[in-house]
């Protein structure tokens, strides 16, 4: 089985300089996540805030590769992404709140049914690894379906019995997990109170154990 602190410690060498593109990560997750931790998910959806937040999650989504070859999103300014953010601001509190340990029938419905609404909020024809980067950049509760993580865990669709899968290996390593639940760091490389969560160590993990070297 893979040894998560073996992994996940190489993939977290990319946040010790918070100009590289692994920082676009926490730059976004921080953003969103001090949204909901001050409650005012709505103010995202303000005509002061919107363009930030379009802003905010387009950069991320460039950083990590939405935005390039065939890509639909290469076409697209930032105001495409104005459907998602209306779409995150009316989820159900659960969705925010959701990480790895609370993986089961129920919270996994509720965690697909989110990834299609995301999914119809984005450009038509988006790819699982869009939707899940996009979940992952926000809510931080599923790892990115990209071609390296789905390699290194052997699940190539987001569905119920690769969130399973994920929620098994977890299990089978919960007692690792916690040590590596580092904070996020903000614009300047400094800790913040938010910490990195389950499904984004799972993330890296696989990515790295699937053979991504920062390229994808």
């Amino acid at each position: 089985m893979v040894d998560p602190e073996k992994y996940a410690g190489l993939y977290l060498q990319g946040r010790e300089d918070p100009s590289k593109r692994y920082a676009s990560w926490d730059h976004c997750f921080n953003y969103f996540r001090k949204a909901f931790v001050d409650q005012r998910l709505t103010s995202l959806t303000s005509t002061e805030e919107l363009q930030t937040s379009c802003l905010q999650l387009g950069f991320y989504l460039a950083s990590w590769g939405m935005y390039r070859g065939k890509a639909s999103l290469l076409q697209m300014s930032a105001q495409a992404l104005e459907p998602v953010i209306f779409e995150i601001v009316a989820a159900p509190k659960v969705i925010w709140q959701m990480d790895v340990h609370l993986y089961d029938e129920t919270t996994i419905g509720q965690l697909l049914d989110a990834a299609e609404g995301i999914r119809n909020a984005l450009p038509k024809g988006s790819t699982d690894t869009l939707v899940t980067k996009t979940m992952l950049g926000i809510f931080g509760n599923v790892p990115a379906f990209d071609r390296y993580f789905r390699k290194g865990i052997d699940s190539y669709r987001l569905n119920q019995k690769a969130l399973e899968k994920i929620k098994k290996y977890f299990d089978q390593h919960r007692s690792k997990f916690e040590s590596l639940r580092i904070p996020t760091i903000d614009f300047k490389g400094e800790d913040t109170d938010y910490l990195y969560t389950q499904a984004k160590i799972i993330d890296m993990v696989f990515f790295a154990y699937g053979g991504g070297s920062g390229s994808e």
